[in-house]
Order: C-alpha cells, then structure tokens, then sequence
C-alpha cells in the first residue's frame, strides 16, 4: 500500500489502492458508500497504451515534464512511475503524486528539475460502475484529451492497470485559490490579485465553450495554481459537452459604453461564417481597418441539459429550481467566484444546503458594505451583478459569452491575450512541491461543506443525472 508521506513505492509492489476516506460527507449523490480496498493488481498482461493516443500539445513544447514523457522510445505503462505519495482520494478515484522512473535518455536537469513530477489519476472501474458513475469518468477522459491550453490540464499518458484506469496529468505544486485566499487577511485576495485570477479563469472558460464544453463546476477548489503562479481549472467529470458554432459577429450589437447597470441590452447581432484565414484577410491592412468592431463569438448557446449537477453555493437560480440549463450556468458561477475572491464568502451561502438553494433562487444579490472603497470595487460589483442575474436570458456572457465579459471595465487594461506572461501576484517557491495539488472533484468530496462565510474546508460537488 502506498503511504500518503511515505517514499516511491518499489517496482510492481503497488499493492492496495485504498479508496476508504472516499466517503461523501456533505454532498448530493445517490451512493455515498465507497469505503472498498482492492488487493494486489496484475500488469503483465496488460497490453500498454500505443504512444501515438497522446496527440501533441504545442503549449506544452517547452514543458520538462512534457519532454520526459515525448523522450520515451516505447507506450508508457505503470512500471515506469514512481508514486511518491496519494495527494487526494474520493469518490470516483485516488490521485498520486509521482515521477518516471530513471531512463537512460534523461538528462541530469530533468532529474534535478521539481516541474517532472506529474499527477496520476486511478480510477478503479467496477466501483465507478457500481456507484452508476462511469458515465463521469469517461467524460474526463474525454475532455482532457481534448485541451491543449496554457489554463488548462495536459493529459500526458493514459493506460490501463487490471481493472484501474489510470491517467497521468500535469501536477500543480501551487496548491489551490480556496487555500491560497485563507492566507489572506479576511480571508480574501486584494481586488488586482482577484481580477488577475478571474481573468485568466476567464481565457480557460472561453476556450472550454469554444469547444463546446459547459464546465459546472468552477470554484476557487478547482483552481489550481501552477509553480509559475499561473492558473489551472480542474475536474472536468461534471461537464456537459455540446456544440459551439465559431462566428465573427458585430461589437455594435453589444449597446454599452461603460455598463451603467447590471443588465445587457442586446440589440442586433450580425454573423458570419468564421475562418480563421478567411480569403487571406491578415494580408490586407485595409481590409484590417474596414471592421474594426468585428469580434470572436464561440459559444455554446444551444446547450441543454436537465442534470442537477454542481456545488450548492455556485448552482445557479435554473439549476437549483430543477430546471434545464446551458451555457449561462457557467456565466453565473463566474460571478459567484469572482465574489468570494474579493469578500472571501459566497453571496447566498446559508445554514443548510436547502437554505442556501432557496436564496439563490428568491434572495437578491448584496453585497457586505453599501458604497465600494474604489473605482475598481465599483466595476467588480457591476460586473457581479450583470453575472449573477437571476434571468440567464439576461445574464451577462448567455449570448456571446467571453466576448462581452473581457469588454467590461473591470478587465479594462488587461491584455487577455498576453495575460500569460505578466507576472502572477503569487508565485509559489520550488521548495514546496508539496501534495496541495491536483484536487479532483472527487477529492472535494472529503470535505465537510460548512458555513461559507467562515468556510475552512472545500465545499463538495453533487450530481443527479437525468
């Protein structure tokens, strides 16, 4: 068995995955017994993963651990890692922390450099099939094969273990924003750190729509903080995917100048088909010029789903009354994220999971002091507000998504396209490649949801799929 402090286990001797603080303490879920353990696993006659079934990720070129994983001649299996210790365990899987074994192709500086630890995911099949949640282990598989972005989880190998599957992902070693915030006085980050934050969870949210993934579960647990203190979301087992239908449309139809209330009026919108190089337009500076107002639309608005699935405090107002939902569900946990960032508690948090659902639903939207303390207090209330409208029709980003979000003022001065290379208001030190890394939302799970406005532990996730 591996020890959760101890030191790499030795070759093929794995031998007890235990999933038996998987227990769901305070989430919604129609199985919460999980306390199973699962005797020695047999590799041998495992056939390894074809090489070839881990497509390139340009982002990741100049990653270390990304290059150890390309050097390799042949399919990686489990023998070439060394679990170091189990960083989270829940309901549908246990995380390990862990590193390949030594290769005769690595150099002295992948061995010595902390970025070549990864994050190994065991997913124990048949218990996700018994708790009828095997359905959510695919859709992760599925989705992280899909990314490739700098805000985003790399898949870096995948095979099979006897009746494990096994995903080896990217490893954060900078923990995540719910315990980052705690180190903060009240609990809460300084409103240029939690603009920073929001916008960079903002560039993954538009690039997770523009491939028609709705994600459902952002909170600051799953955003995780890279050695470099830039963000990563997580957990994608909750995510809907759907289609997004990319179109250049005019900036006139958004009628704003400075968002003088927190609702959107929307008056024509003009779509074209979208090309990236349609009839070789970066060639022409005129053509340039003609349109300066065109923006990038990519949004999945055509999204439906009855599930009922999410964090209680981030559902939003469809989702809690047990309606449908699509894209604006994602919109609305933004603005509840960007809330607990600045004030360091949720806006409609109550006693009880029941109370907390029949505030979002009725309570109107307030905020702890009457007056803001500043010009940008005043632009994050805005945007809050145009975020957490009850009506998704009318919710700010329900139509063109990130294309109107990233014009409001409160990201004013902000280069999303470039925000990558400012540097992050926390970097974290290389000396603490610790295990507060890679939570799944399977890990949340573990911890009691209390109340949100002296919240100490991750608020767990719940799913009822129709």
């Amino acid at each position: 068995m591996v020890d959760s402090g101890g030191a790499a286990a030795p070759d093929s001797d794995l031998t007890t995955f235990d999933t038996a603080n998987c227990t769901q303490r305070s989430s919604i879920s129609t199985q919460s017994n999980c306390s199973t353990s699962f005797s020695r696993l047999s590799f041998d006659l495992l056939p390894p993963s074809s090489p070839e079934s881990i497509s390139l990720k340009p982002h990741r070129s100049s990653d270390f651990a990304y290059s150890a994983i390309l050097r390799r001649k042949t399919a990686l299996t489990f023998h070439d890692f060394c679990l170091i210790r189990r960083i989270g365990a829940g309901d549908i899987g246990t995380v390990y922390l862990c590193r390949l074994r030594n290769d005769d192709n690595e150099n002295a500086e992948e061995k010595l450099n902390p970025s070549c630890l990864y994050a190994m995911k065991v997913v124990d099949k048949n218990a996700v099939a018994l708790k009828k949640k095997s359905q959510r282990a695919e859709m992760e598989r599925r989705i992280l094969k899909m990314l490739d972005h700098p805000f985003l989880p790399t898949l870096y190998a995948e095979f099979e273990a006897s009746h494990f599957s096994c995903i080896v992902m990217e490893f954060c070693s900078g923990g995540d924003l719910h315990s980052l915030r705690h180190k903060f006085p009240h609990n809460r980050f300084p409103l240029t750190s939690a603009r920073f934050y929001a916008a960079e969870v903002l560039v993954a949210l538009e690039y997770l729509h523009m491939l028609g993934i709705i994600y459902r579960d952002l909170k600051p647990e799953n955003v995780l903080v890279r050695s470099d203190g830039h963000i990563m979301l997580s957990d994608f087992d909750l995510s809907l995917c759907s289609d997004a239908i990319p179109a250049v449309q005019s900036s006139d139809s958004f009628h704003d100048t400075s968002f003088p209330s927190s609702t959107l009026q929307y008056s024509r919108t003009l779509s074209t088909p979208f090309s990236c190089f349609p009839n070789r337009v970066f060639r022409s500076r005129k053509v340039q010029t003609l349109q300066p107002n065109r923006l990038f639309v990519a949004e999945p608005v055509s999204a439906r789903s009855c599930s009922f699935v999410g964090t209680h405090e981030y559902v939003s107002p469809e989702v809690a009354a047990g309606g449908s939902h699509g894209n604006a569900v994602d919109w609305w946990s933004f603005g509840v994220f960007i809330y607990e960032l600045i004030y360091g508690r949720t806006p409609y948090a109550a006693q009880s999971n029941e109370a907390t659902l029949r505030n979002i639903i009725k309570k109107p939207l307030r905020f702890p002091t009457a007056t803001p303390s500043s010009a940008l207090e005043q632009h994050a209330r805005n945007l809050i507000s145009g975020l957490l409208h009850k009506d998704p029709g009318q919710r700010l980003g329900s139509k063109r998504g990130a294309a109107d979000v990233k014009k409001h003022p409160f990201f004013k001065g902000l280069n999303m396209a470039l925000i990558r290379m400012l540097t992050p208001p926390q970097v974290p030190g290389l000396k603490r490649p610790k295990t507060t890394s890679w939570r799944t939302n399977d890990d949340s799970n573990n911890h009691l949801i209390t109340n949100s406005s002296n919240r100490q532990y991750s608020m767990a996730s719940f799913d009822y799929f129709f």
